[in-house]
This record gives structure tokens, C-alpha cells and sequence, in this order.
């Protein structure tokens, strides 16, 4: 099974909540409140999304986070890479050779970069404004060559 870290599904939330008001700056104690989620992880994964650029740190007594661009420039790919690296399906994706000692006569590796490729793609299709509206969209992010459905039918 493919799943995000409880700490990038967090920052996902944490991002989303200040994307609703893109100027705003607040702290990790009124997010973790807002968001009910838990405050150290709240401070660390804010801490990451700051060293990752997608968040400014703001010092002093009206201090906290706030986005570094706009809501419509982030994408979910940045995001993904910031809190868990770069998407690699596999090992024999994720750049570094001699990881696997099938690599060189592997008939499926060249179909998992595609694969690889495929969702790196619908991922920068998919902006933290988007995100960060109420509820679903199921016509949000389109996969595969020439696919007419949304992603949730394909799901299916």
C-alpha cells in the first residue's frame, strides 16, 4: 500500500488552513487549536515547511508562519517533496543506481518511471488553493494519456 507519513498528511492540513487566508500570519499553538492536531508535531512540520521555502517564519510577539507565495503557485508536488522527498515508487526510481540488483535487466523499471512520472505530474496539476477549498473535487486531477475521467472514477 502507497501512504503519506501522519506528518505530511499534517502539513497538507497545516497548509490548507493558511491558505484560507493567504495573508495571515499564526502561530504553531493556534493552528494546532484550529486544526486539532498536536502541537509538537504542528512545530516541527511548520519548521520543515519553513526550511522547504513554502512557509516565512515571522519572529517576535505577533510572530508564527504564513505562506511564502501565493495559494495558487504551491503545488501538492512541492508539498510532497518537502515533507517526504522526491516521489519514487520504487527503489530503482529514486536516483540512486545500484540500489537494486535487478536494475540493469529489470523489464518493469522503465514502466514504473512512467507510472512515477504519471502522478509526480497530476500532483503539480493540483495547486494548495485548490486544496484548501471546502470539500471534494472530483474532477480535481486527471491521470494516464488521453484519460476523459477524473482520478476518483478511475479509482474505482
Amino acid at each position: 500500500m502507497l501512504r503519506m507519513t501522519k506528518q505530511t498528511d499534517y502539513g497538507f492540513v497545516l497548509l490548507s488552513q493558511l491558505a484560507a487566508a493567504p495573508d495571515r500570519v499564526a502561530n504553531a499553538p493556534d493552528l494546532a487549536s484550529e486544526t486539532r492536531l498536536p502541537l509538537p508535531m504542528v512545530s516541527k512540520t511548520l519548521k520543515l515547511l519553513a526550511r522547504h521555502g513554502l512557509l516565512r517564519s515571522h519572529r517576535g510577539v505577533k510572530g508564527g508562519y504564513s505562506l511564502h507565495r501565493p495559494p495558487g503557485e504551491i503545488t501538492a508536488a512541492e508539498i510532497l517533496r518537502a515533507l517526504e522527498g522526491p516521489v519514487a515508487l520504487t527503489v530503482c526510481i529514486d536516483g540512486t543506481p545500484g540500489e537494486c540488483d535487478r536494475e540493469a535487466f529489470c523489464q518493469v523499471r522503465g514502466h514504473w518511471q512512467a507510472i512515477n512520472q504519471a502522478i509526480d505530474t497530476a500532483l503539480a496539476g493540483v495547486t494548495l488553493a485548490q486544496l484548501a477549498l471546502p470539500g471534494g473535487q472530483p474532477d480535481l486531477v486527471r491521470l494516464g494519456r488521453g484519460s476523459e475521467r477524473p482520478a476518483a472514477q478511475l479509482a474505482r
